[in-house]
């Protein structure tokens, strides 16, 4: 019985089983990476483009709405279908004027940022003396001293993840023991004074109170002077508001399959920023690449036999919204696979993968064809904010892993400008989008769900 049964096994099995993956695929991967490297600066000339005519693009902006239409434009230009921005209503929160002075034991500017979706201060502003305080439960011990003061969290950075819960919690913790503003070192490594913004929270159970972020210099300062005994008095201004939702869009283009249209292979980034900088790193790159591997691939004449779909979601910074969208848009659309870019787009070292262990076997294959530019390791886990709401129903996912060592340092800062990404290595990050994308599209079958 299992003998005459083996033969329709065999037949069953998916092609991309019976036949390695990589060996199929070998010479159409060379010459997409070959064709990748030999453009030494066309992704870095796009990205420099979109945001030194869009500006700053935080939700709810004129400036993300005229980024979004230059994107739209441009990707007409190059050819693209189904080029459209798909609406979503977004938040609008507007930072103003802001400001902080020491006026004890000196008088001094303090370099600051207020925190996404802070509320402001009266127009006179909030003075009072500081406590500073270096963790949640070194606040809980002082409780008793932090009623009326301005609470500072002079919290080093370890990992993001850890330490950018004092900028999303921090202020309601301090509010709950009575406080009334709310101060974080600045979320990164180091810095040359320079504060990094970004989205924090409020507990619906305790006073909103104003929020913002100062230098990791500065914060030291006020704990060493703290730590010698003398009072420390701010003076905090801040015009921060949140206004009704405003609509906005997400921004896409697509390489039409050639047999199965249908089927589709997402990828893309965010084409929202913090209104400090220009988004280059965080996340006007991310986008950029994968728009230029879909360019690469058409100018090649590779078509694969699913459409390859280009997104700029839009509102990952402050409510993630474009990615919620874009699954309730797209839930019934049959995904093959999804690819983000959130994280820089350094020097690529591979990707992480979220799906089954069939599919991983498969990614693994075509992984190894990025070998040769250093970059074919398939890590444990992929996806992304703007990737994840689709992922969530089954869908495979992928987020770029590259060497981000500076990541830190310029995120969420004025800093996070074009100079900052490397053409070179842009070029090696388009290849990355183009060589897995092109591959996933064109293999006889989906990738494999649980």
């Amino acid at each position: 019985m299992r003998l005459r049964l083996l033969p329709l096994v065999l037949l069953a099995a998916p092609l991309a089983a019976q036949q390695p993956v990589a060996d199929r695929y070998r010479d159409v991967a060379n010459k997409i990476i070959d064709a990748a490297l030999a453009d030494s600066s066309g992704a870095w000339n796009r990205l420099a483009a979109f945001v030194d005519y869009s500006g700053p693009r935080l939700s709810g902006s004129a400036n993300l709405e005229r980024g979004i239409d230059w994107m739209l434009a441009e990707m007409k230009k190059d050819g693209f279908v189904n080029v459209r921005g798909e609406p979503v209503m977004v938040p609008h929160w507007v930072r103003g004027r802001e400001s902080i002075t020491m006026r004890q034991p000196r008088e001094a500017d303090v370099p600051m940022l207020g925190l996404g979706g802070s509320v402001g201060t009266p127009a006179e502003g909030i003075t009072a003396e500081v406590l500073v305080v270096s963790s949640f439960d070194d606040l809980t011990a002082k409780a008793a001293a932090a009623r009326g003061r301005i609470v500072l969290f002079d919290v080093p950075f370890t990992n993001y993840g850890a330490t950018v819960q004092y900028r999303g919690r921090g202020a309601s913790a301090a509010a709950k023991v009575g406080a009334v503003a709310a101060l974080v070192r600045a979320v990164g490594p180091w810095g040359l004074r320079t504060p990094h913004t970004g989205a924090m929270n409020y507990d619906s159970t305790v006073a909103r109170i104003p929020a913002a972020a100062i230098p990791l210099e500065d914060a030291a300062m006020i704990h060493r002077m703290q730590d010698r005994g003398q009072k420390v008095v701010l003076t905090i201004r801040m015009e921060a508001q949140t206004l009704p939702d405003a609509p906005s869009r997400n921004a896409m283009g697509e390489l039409a399959g050639r047999d199965r249209p249908q089927e589709i292979v997402a990828m893309g980034g965010h084409i929202d920023s913090w209104d400090v900088g220009l988004g280059a790193m965080d996340d006007a790159g991310g986008i950029v690449v994968a728009w230029e591997a879909m360019k690469l691939l058409k100018r090649l004449g590779l078509t694969p036999r699913r459409t390859l779909r280009v997104v700029g979601w839009v509102n990952e910074e402050n409510g993630g919204r474009g990615g919620s969208a874009y699954r309730d848009a797209h839930r019934n659309e049959p995904h093959s696979l999804l690819m983000e870019s959130d994280a820089g787009v350094f020097a690529p070292r591979g990707w992480g993968f979220t799906g089954s262990d069939s599919a991983r076997v498969i990614i693994k294959q075509i992984g190894t064809l990025l070998s040769r530019i250093g970059a074919g390791t398939i890590g444990a886990n992929g996806g992304g904010a703007d990737i994840g709401p689709l992922m969530a129903t089954g869908v495979p996912g992928m987020g770029l892993d590259v060497e981000g060592s500076t990541y830190f340092v310029y995120h969420h800062t004025p800093a996070d400008t074009p100079d900052k990404l490397s053409p070179v290595d842009m070029q090696k990050c388009v290849a990355m989008f183009a060589v897995m994308a092109y591959i996933v599209a064109d293999l006889p079958e989906m990738l494999p769900r649980p």
